[in-house]
């Protein structure tokens, strides 16, 4: 399948405004709260309320633009230490999942760091009542890059057509809002020549990757 750049940003858009509209919504509760709160006690939890949701929409925002946006500038190489801190951040906000972190490299190519990312967000979906999440990239030979992307918890559940998506890319010419960050994955897996894996869930643990390749990088 083929499908228009203009077309796919706008469903990027429509994933992020999705996102965002909670915590923004949450944002303008709590100033029409706090407008006509006169207890003093109300008002410092409306303070809170506001402190939170622009906490929490400050994190996606820097989450997204790293991993849809052209954050870190316009070289071909990251820091995944950058990514790092968007991932701490964006699960921050829920406070109910861990992070692993078992990056080595001082840096990535940027189309690796994007795809990393992007599992990170589909894999924190999946893990419905949290646990832990641990993020691993190690390099091969030849430009070979290996992104893999754990999760252990309670209950975890991946959406059948965004399993699909990762590892076959469209079908039927269907993407919609939901599955812009595993076509996303699929897209720069593929073209860097490479392809996306995930396993079954088994006893509470699922593991995604994407072997991507850098021969230039190598």
């Amino acid at each position: 399948m083929t499908i228009s750049p203009v077309d796919f940003a706008s469903l990027l858009c429509s994933r992020l405004c999705h996102d965002l509209l909670s915590p923004v919504g949450a944002l303008n509760n709590g100033l029409e709260l706090l407008a006509d709160e006169t207890d003093p006690a109300m008002r410092e939890r409306c303070m809170t309320l506001l402190a939170d949701s622009a906490r929490t929409s400050a994190n996606k925002l820097k989450f997204y633009r790293l991993a849809f946006g052209a954050g870190g500038g316009l070289g071909e190489m990251l820091d995944p230490g950058e990514a790092r801190q968007a991932i701490e951040g964006l699960l921050s906000d829920a406070r109910r999942t861990t992070l692993g972190w078992l990056v080595e490299a001082p840096l990535l190519p940027k189309a690796s760091v994007k795809a990393l990312l992007n599992l990170v967000l589909i894999a924190n979906e999946a893990l419905v009542r949290g646990g832990s999440l641990d993020v691993g990239a190690e390099a091969g030979a030849e430009g070979a890059l290996e992104i893999v992307v754990r999760i252990a918890g309670p209950r975890i559940l991946l959406d059948p057509s965004i399993r699909t998506m990762l590892v076959e890319g469209p079908v039927n010419d269907e993407i919609g809002a939901r599955g812009a960050a595993a076509f996303l994955v699929h897209t720069l897996a593929t073209q860097a020549g490479g392809a996306v894996m995930v396993s079954e869930p088994a006893e509470g643990v699922m593991m995604l990757g994407a072997l991507m390749r850098f021969p230039d990088q190598g």
